[in-house]
């Protein structure tokens, strides 16, 4: 791991296609790799399958935008989607039941640290194609604090009331590792 870790921040427009989930994943794991955050590879590239295969499966409008940010001692991602509808919420499924395990899966390696956001940038509307590439900060479902903090969109007039976006941010130090 770096000693120093400069700000960076990446997006990815994922068009409606049954591959996005997969591209996104791997657009997230050759961003870590590049920064030399290998050790945070794989949780957040089945992180960012779950989410964005959520973001394909219930919200296909025209697509979805990933936006990664590395800073302030942690990465972040947000996928959003241009579709209005209820804000996506853990499922408690019978053990043999099939599908909606996702955010429990992101919960778990997240470590909590997820949430939900009203709104997308500007042109992910389902009307156009992708837009403005801030992304607001999100607020967590359980209360927890946000995270890092991010561009507002809406605060600049940026953000487009209709989508959502779903986040997840993993420490950049592992918590074991924090505390020794």
């Amino acid at each position: 791991m770096p000693d120093v870790v400069v700000p960076h921040f990446c997006t990815l427009f994922c068009p409606p296609l049954d591959t996005s989930p997969g591209i996104a994943r791997d657009f997230v794991a050759n961003v870590l790799r590049a920064r030399n955050l290998t050790h945070l590879i794989d949780a957040a590239a089945l992180c960012t399958s779950e989410v964005a295969t959520n973001a394909y499966l219930h919200a296909r409008g025209i697509g979805s935008l990933l936006w990664l940010a590395i800073e302030r001692g942690v990465v972040r991602v947000t996928v959003y989607d241009g579709v209005a509808a209820k804000l996506p919420a853990p499922q408690r499924l019978a053990p043999d039941g099939e599908g909606g395990r996702g955010l429990t899966i992101v919960d778990a390696l997240a470590e909590g640290q997820w949430g939900t956001t009203t709104g997308a940038p500007l042109g992910l509307d389902g009307r156009g194609g992708p837009g403005g590439f801030d992304g607001p900060g999100g607020f967590d479902v359980r209360d927890r604090p946000a995270g890092p903090v991010q561009p507002d969109a809406e605060a600049y007039g940026l953000n487009h009331p209709k989508g959502k976006g779903v986040w997840f941010s993993l420490p950049l130090v592992p918590k074991a590792a924090a505390l020794a």
